[in-house]
């Protein structure tokens, strides 16, 4: 039987974010301006759901293992120190590019920024693999999907509309259509109108004709004019 993974959708928006920021910094000459403005703050906002998530996870993910696994749960604590500390290292050279004075700075501070967030990248896709690969099973070892469906209540109970506006954009773009239908249904059957309302606004700005389509027809919903 297939079990509840409470880290699918939003690590795949995860995900998405990360694919499309790295783009959006190889495509960015630092030296205009209004290119650099757009790509940092993506960046900024890349930073702060990042951080969010690895403190959702502490507070709320891996307290559920460490009665039974404590060592596991350390090690993931470790990971989350290290993954700010990444985080904060991008900020300190988002800082730097915003005192640089001269054309030459900022070039140079870009590019330092690219490979600083490819390490970023790297450290994150692999971390986020080992949550599914590792703790998703000690999960599902020691709790039921019941408890653990509860668990992801708690947690979308603590975030504010504009964070959850922000995260629905991004597992939109990074969900296929079967795993959107399947969210979107069960926001229907359970949360309140305005809250399908407004995740129909945002599939509607982000993805294409073609998959919207198929979507809508997957939770008998009409497309927007």
């Amino acid at each position: 039987m297939k079990r509840y993974n409470m880290f699918n959708q939003i690590h795949k928006g995860l995900r998405a974010m990360l694919y499309e920021t790295g783009l959006l910094l190889l495509h960015t000459d630092f030296a205009i301006a209004d290119e650099a403005v757009k790509a940092m703050e993506q960046l900024t906002e890349l930073l702060e759901l990042f951080d969010k998530h690895a403190d959702t996870e502490d507070y709320f993910v891996l307290p559920l293992l460490e009665q039974f696994e404590p060592s596991v749960s350390c090690i993931f604590e470790e990971e989350h120190v290290q993954d700010h500390a990444l985080s904060n290292k991008l900020r300190k050279l988002h800082i730097l590019f915003q005192e640089a004075d001269n054309e030459y700075a900022r070039t140079e501070t870009g590019s330092a920024i690219r490979v600083s967030f490819v390490e970023f990248m790297v450290f994150n896709l692999d971390h986020m693999a080992k949550e599914e690969n590792v703790i998703n099973h000690l999960l599902w070892k020691y709790q039921t999907d019941e408890q653990l469906r509860q668990v992801t209540q708690q947690i979308l109970a603590k975030i504010g509309p504009a964070e959850m506006f922000r995260t629905a954009k991004w597992m939109m773009r990074g969900l296929n259509n079967t795993e959107i239908i399947i969210w979107l249904n069960e926001v229907k059957a359970n949360a309140p109108g305005f809250v399908f309302n407004n995740l129909m606004e945002i599939l509607d700005a982000e993805l294409p004709e073609q998959r919207k389509q198929v979507i809508m027809s997957g939770v008998g919903a009409e497309i927007f004019a």
